[in-house]
């Protein structure tokens, strides 16, 4: 991962797979930090083809603590999620036709 220009833009890629000798890894999360704020899900976090985990955490240097819920090959919105006090707070979802381009409509429109 490095920090790219002033906008803070990152370029973290996630494993396709995992090599362990013990046996089989399946991921099922993807959970990661950045060390700058903030540092909100990019579009590209959000495109369908990059959605390889059940859910995706990412937090950053502020506690801004994220959450998405791709329902990958799955008919149902995405669920956008932030962090609030011991709480999960919807705050857009993905419709089902803008998952290829992770369009996130607000919960409120």
């Amino acid at each position: 991962m490095q920090r790219i220009g002033p906008n803070k833009r990152k370029s973290c890629i996630s494993p396709r797979h995992v090599r362990d000798e013990r046996g089989r890894a399946v991921g099922i999360a993807d959970y990661h930090s950045h060390p700058w704020a903030p540092s909100p899900l990019t579009p590209e976090d959000r495109w369908e083809k990059n959605q390889r985990w059940l859910i995706r955490i990412q937090f950053d240097t502020d506690c801004h603590v994220m959450k998405l819920v791709p329902h990958a090959n799955e008919p149902q919105p995405n669920e956008v999620y932030l962090r609030k006090g011991r709480a999960w707070e919807l705050i857009g979802i993905i419709k089902p036709e803008h998952k290829p381009f992770g369009i996130v409509t607000d919960v409120g429109d």
